[in-house]
């Protein structure tokens, strides 16, 4: 149960070296920027810098340039940076010339789209009327006589014989398609109007081809000639780009990358504070940076520093980053849903891992499912880079183990019994549908429940007393009290009740039970006490009764609510069984290919439906029952400034 341990230090020196030590600190990808002026009571003679960068306009404009291009711009390594000699003059000087070049390619390129676009919108509209033996330049040239092209719908097409008494409403046809028919109509000028009026009750989109010459068959092919043209112009235009990209881009790379280093370096500079002509620049490292970091500062001679342990900086909230083992890391995924611990908090991601990794077992074992859910979590993990696969590998390997207890191979409940008889077993070692097992199993769940919860408690309890919050740990449900409370519960009257054991006395029930439920009552006033608060006293004694009384009836409820979740545990156990043996029944009812497709669906089924539900449950179980017992979530993580994710 690990937490990164880190320090917080802090930076004094000169205005004008504090882009030296911004820059040391971005280099080491180890520092977390803090509010200099949180540190500080009083900040009455300090100043935040609110400063432009100057480097973001710059780096946009670079990206801009090559905004809508295959070519991407990729940070270099540091030490290809670290070979640029250029000022901020001349880097702003390159990159107003190399924007404006690629700029003006690609406006270039952009336009001959553009006209492409047209070109093409122009041919198909044009092409409907090729067949029409028509003269656009007669046309164009007819004073006495108006001619429409355009689009009829087939339905009104249909509708013009009812026109017939009008000698003027004839529509002559070119092509037509599944909805339209394209053509053209003609009317002497007096009547135009009528017949306009006529055409457009009948929804004809008409089309205008007033800049055209000739027929339309030589105005597509001039425009085809001209399309043709812009296609070779973007031709050259690409050839242009890739000319000076080539030439450009080993600079333009370097450039980028140094802008990029030196933006979120400057960033640093908005969490320090102005005194005077000095500035003080706070932050968090890694405990086992001091030495680099120190070494790193002395390079440049005005700077002073300080370096003090989180755990004398609790006020501030030291920023958390979980280090465990490679095996219990994948579930860090799941604690971080619920949110991180405070610095000085315990690390449930071990206790997550193991709980998790045994009750998803239990309530899926089955040996071939559980191999086919960690092969799953491989494929998600490695090909799609999803973290829930990195939890499914473990999951179904604990799945796969609970299956050899059970003797389940893909529902097959007798597929191992020669496996057990040669281990000398004269049957497997669990038969879940048999009547006293499964007595058996529902006790064994309700046990691992109990179990977990004291795990929890215990846990807490240590916790508590690691942060000095001693109501919690003492006096609260989770706490001393809670502890005593629930284990005498469950060895004295369960332990009656399943072992016979005899405990349960007039002193017993004083002393273990009601003294417990009188501690948890007073626990603030208790807690008050023991930690000196002067504030322990309530203000008001009837206000605080009838809170208690409430709050204590509810973890009162809560302690056997939270053991009886676990009976889910053994219910799904059953319910495995159960829908496996539902499977079989249906498959027994067809035969040859029929059974072995219903067993093999059948199973998918049953490996996508429970193992989502049993997945939902267990974590549920954790959230509710368990690490939420000593887990408050209330950290924040630790997020160095680094420029480059890969270090």
């Amino acid at each position: 149960m690990a937490v990164l341990k880190v320090k917080v230090v802090s930076i004094i020196g000169r205005m004008a070296d504090l882009d030296q030590a911004t820059t040391l600190c971005g280099k080491s990808c180890s520092f977390h920027p803090d509010n200099a002026l949180s540190f500080y009571s009083d900040t009455s003679d300090f100043s935040p810098l609110n400063e432009e960068n100057p480097y973001s306009e710059p780096l946009q404009q670079l990206a801009d340039s090559l905004a809508g291009s295959k070519k991407k711009l990729t940070l270099l390594s540091a030490d290809e940076v670290s070979g640029i000699k250029m000022s901020r003059e001349d880097m702003n000087a390159y990159v107003d010339y190399i924007s404006s070049s690629f700029s003006q390619l690609q406006k270039e390129r952009a336009d001959a789209q553009l006209n492409i676009q047209n070109y093409t919108n122009e041919i198909e509209k044009i092409s409907h009327f090729v067949g029409l033996d028509l003269d656009l330049d007669q046309i164009h040239a007819c004073k006495y006589i108006k001619v429409r092209f355009g689009a009829l719908p087939r339905e009104s097409y249909e509708k013009l014989n009812s026109y017939k008494q009008n000698p003027y409403v004839i529509f002559f046809p070119s092509t037509s398609d599944a909805t339209h028919y394209w053509g053209v109509y003609f009317s002497p000028i007096d009547m135009v109007s009528e017949v306009d009026r006529i055409f457009s009750s009948l929804y004809f989109e008409r089309t205008r081809l007033t800049e055209l010459t000739g027929s339309p068959e030589t105005g597509v092919e001039t425009l085809r000639s001209k399309r043709d043209v812009e296609i070779e112009r973007i031709k050259r235009v690409d050839e242009r780009f890739e000319a000076l990209w080539k030439k450009e881009k080993t600079m333009c790379q370097k450039v980028y990358s140094w802008l990029t280093e030196q933006s979120v370096y400057f960033g640093i500079r908005r969490y320090a504070a102005r005194y005077n002509d000095n500035f003080i620049l706070t932050g968090w490292i890694p405990a086992d940076q001091e030495t680099y970091f120190k070494k790193e500062l002395d390079k440049v001679e005005s700077l002073n520093y300080t370096f003090e342990g989180a755990e004398e900086e609790l006020l501030h909230s030291p920023p958390v980053e979980l280090k465990n083992k490679k095996v219990f890391r994948p579930f860090e995924f799941f604690v971080d849903m619920y949110g991180l611990p405070c610095y000085d908090e315990v690390d449930p991601t071990p206790f997550v891992a193991l709980t998790y990794f045994l009750l998803f077992g239990i309530m899926f074992g089955d040996l071939g499912q559980g191999l086919c859910v960690s092969l799953i979590g491989w494929y998600m993990w490695k090909k799609k880079q999803m973290k829930l696969g990195r939890i499914l590998i473990p999951c179904g390997v604990s799945s796969g183990i609970f299956g050899l207890v059970f003797g389940s191979v893909f529902g097959f409940e007798n597929a191992l019994d020669p496996i057990y008889r040669a281990l000398g077993f004269a049957e497997k070692p669990v038969e879940v549908m048999k009547p006293a097992t499964t007595n058996m199993i529902i006790y064994s769940a309700v046990g691992i429940g109990v179990i977990l919860v004291i795990l929890a408690i215990l846990i807490n309890i240590y916790s508590s007393l690691k942060r000095k919050h001693y109501e919690n740990a003492l006096f609260g449900p989770n706490g001393v009290a809670g502890f005593i409370f629930y284990t005498a519960l469950v060895a004295g009257f369960g332990g009656q009740v399943a072992f016979g054991w005899q405990i349960v006395s007039p002193t017993y029930v004083l002393c273990f039970i009601i003294l417990p439920i009188a501690v948890m009552f007073f626990r603030e006033v208790l807690g008050g006490l023991v930690e000196r608060k002067p504030d322990w006293k309530p203000e008001k004694w009837g206000d605080f009764i009838m809170q208690n009384f409430f709050e204590v009836f509810e973890f009162l409820l809560s302690f056997a609510t939270n053991t009886m979740s676990f009976l889910r545990v053994g219910a799904f156990v059953l319910v495995h069984a159960g829908m496996m043996l539902v499977v079989f029944t249906l498959a027994g009812m067809s035969g040859g290919i029929g059974y072995v497709l219903i067993v093999m669906i059948g199973n998918v089924f049953v490996m996508a439906l429970e193992g989502l539900l049993v997945g939902i449950q267990v974590l549920r179980l954790e959230f509710y029952e368990m690490f939420s017992r000593f887990f408050d979530g209330g950290g924040r993580p630790f997020n160095p400034v680094v420029v480059r994710k890969e270090q």
